[in-house]
């Protein structure tokens, strides 16, 4: 099959959208759909027309022709399959088929076409898979938005407080009669001039008075040299400078710091030991990365302790694929696990790992062909075949994988309930979540519900977190911080214009430092004197796919 270009155009064979999959011009792209109107015959049933060098395959759509232009000797039947498809697919995008709903969404189609066929020949995809092709995903970008978002309202919430403390301290200034306190280098008072916005992140007042002594006398008039305040202060404002240009801080620690600082006097630095001050206390702070994970400083240690921690390190993984059906039923489950281990002093290259595998589900183990299988099928360990042999020095090895494949409803970590019911302006939605498996601790939990295209935003009841709408997706983000045995479970409510079928597929990503299977590696030894060896374990268990169809 040979296809032309596919197009949405309306009786009088005007084009609203229209994707050409081999070269052609515009002028002729036009001139071919407005030809169509003319050659159809009216009274008859064909779906297709042809002239001496094309053929029109073509579906109506109320007001609007779906129309396939292809070579005269492609397929037929193909060429109807295909035009199905591409009318399934509007329908997607545009919640009415009218023109100007085709207009707005013309980009959405495109897209979508291009992913139906591919240099004039049909690519082998449905509706499902067109529907993830487009919309591409991910998960470590919806962490990022909601850690972002976090970050902008903590920043928020300082800067009125900031805000707050300055005007307070100008107020209690000008009543005992003083000038207000600021940069004294730039002539007039820094709190009188300026944005409230500008007073947080240009200066640097002292809002407490010094309790432990009291502060030297200076000498009357303007001030030459620029000078900064105590060392608390001097951090807030390089945080909250942070905070304005986008940066990540955690500072949970920090305001503890800040304000016992703020009680003890520290007489005023040069510039250069107060920046020098600054970037020190900053290294000192746990930050979070765009991806959303936190780096924090490890308890102080010896340096062969920490080079001992890091010789033998084991990260075990695992991946869920879950689909359930909106009327409950788990239609496949199916999860898969594996250790790597990695080695970064060839010292320790002959070693065995002891396993607990606590696992009461069925699951499948596997070893890799260079472990000794007798060895770990008797005694759950994981060693070399050859025990003179090595594990390779700086490398990710798999040394055990597993697989557990299930319909068990049972089995289902997180129930996802769904209950849309029409009502007179539109629907009314409840959903609900229940935590199946209590040794696990869910966090960062996103729960998307697709919502229907312009009809604005969800009018929300209750709620157990927090909700992002997404308007550009018409999604709607149901966000819990961590779900556990002490928040097992939980509902949204909300209302708005729709069908039942609107809210599906719902969809659930969540990362968990606990592993669903429960097995782990506990004690790592010497294969020679069977002498223990220090290691460090990391555990993810993460979403692959999670929907309820």
């Amino acid at each position: 099959m040979v296809l032309l270009a596919a197009a949405v155009c309306t009786k009088a064979g005007k084009a609203i959208v229209s994707r050409q999959f081999v070269e052609m011009t515009r002028t002729r792209i036009e001139g071919l759909l407005a030809a169509f109107p003319k050659l159809m015959n009216t009274g008859k049933q064909h779906t297709f027309v042809e002239t001496e060098s094309v053929r029109y395959v073509y579906q109506p759509m109320e007001k609007l022709y779906m129309v396939l232009i292809t070579t005269k000797n492609s397929n037929i039947l193909e060429d109807l399959e295909t035009l199905r498809l591409f009318s399934r697919v509007i329908p997607e995008y545009c919640r009415a088929l009218e023109e100007n709903e085709i207009s707005e969404h013309c980009f959405d189609l495109i897209f979508a076409f291009d992913e139906i066929v591919a240099l004039g020949y049909r690519e082998n995809v449905n509706l499902a898979q067109i529907r993830t092709f487009t919309e591409m995903d991910s998960h470590e970008e919806k962490v990022f938005r909601a850690v972002r978002e976090t970050q902008e309202r903590e920043a928020k919430a300082e800067m009125r407080r900031k805000a707050k403390e300055l005007q307070q301290a100008r107020r209690d200034a000008e009543r005992q009669g003083k000038k207000a306190p600021g940069f004294g280098g730039f002539g007039s008072s820094a709190v009188s001039g300026g944005s409230t916005a500008a007073m947080i992140t240009e200066t640097i007042i002292e809002t407490d008075k010094p309790k432990v002594a009291p502060a030297p006398a200076r000498p009357s008039g303007p001030s030459k040299a620029l000078k900064l305040g105590a060392k608390g202060k001097e951090v807030d404002n390089f945080v909250d400078k942070l905070k304005s240009e986008g940066e990540t801080i955690m500072s949970s620690n920090m305001g503890k710091r800040s304000s016992e600082a703020a009680k003890v006097h520290t007489p005023p630095v040069n510039m250069e030991r107060g920046f020098h001050c600054v970037a020190q206390a900053h290294l000192e702070l746990n930050c979070v990365d765009q991806a959303g994970l936190k780096l924090t400083r490890d308890p102080p240690a010896s340096a062969s302790q920490m080079l001992e921690l890091k010789r033998v390190h084991m990260k075990i993984e695992e991946k869920i694929t879950l689909t359930c059906g909106r009327d409950g039923g788990l239609q496949n489950m199916e999860l898969h696990g594996m250790i790597m281990l990695r080695i970064s002093d060839d010292k320790f290259g002959r070693i065995r790992l002891h396993v607990e595998n606590e696992d009461k589900k069925g699951v499948q183990l596997q070893t890799h062909p260079n472990v000794d299988k007798k060895l770990f099928t008797a005694e759950s360990l994981i060693g070399l075949k050859n025990p003179e042999k090595s594990f390779p020095v700086n490398s990710d090895v798999g040394v055990l994988k597993w697989r557990l494949q299930t319909t068990e409803e049972s089995f289902i970590p997180l129930t996802i309930n769904c209950w849309p019911s029409e009502s007179g302006n539109g629907c009314d939605v409840n959903i609900e979540y229940e935590l199946q498996e209590d040794n696990l601790e869910l966090n960062d939990v996103v729960i998307t519900i697709p919502l229907p295209s312009g009809v604005g935003a969800p009018v929300i009841g209750e709620i157990d977190g927090e909700y992002r709408h997404d308007s550009r997706r018409n999604t709607l983000e149901w966000c819990l911080p961590v779900i556990d045995a002490k928040n097992k479970s939980g509902s949204l409510e909300f209302s708005i214009p729709g069908q039942p079928n609107d809210f599906f597929p719902v969809q659930v990503s969540f990362i968990s430092k606990k592993n669903y299977c429960n097995i782990q590696v506990t004690k790592v030894t010497q294969v020679d004197g069977n002498s223990p060896v220090r290691f460090s374990t990391e555990t993810t268990f993460l979403v692959d796919k999670y929907e309820i169809l």
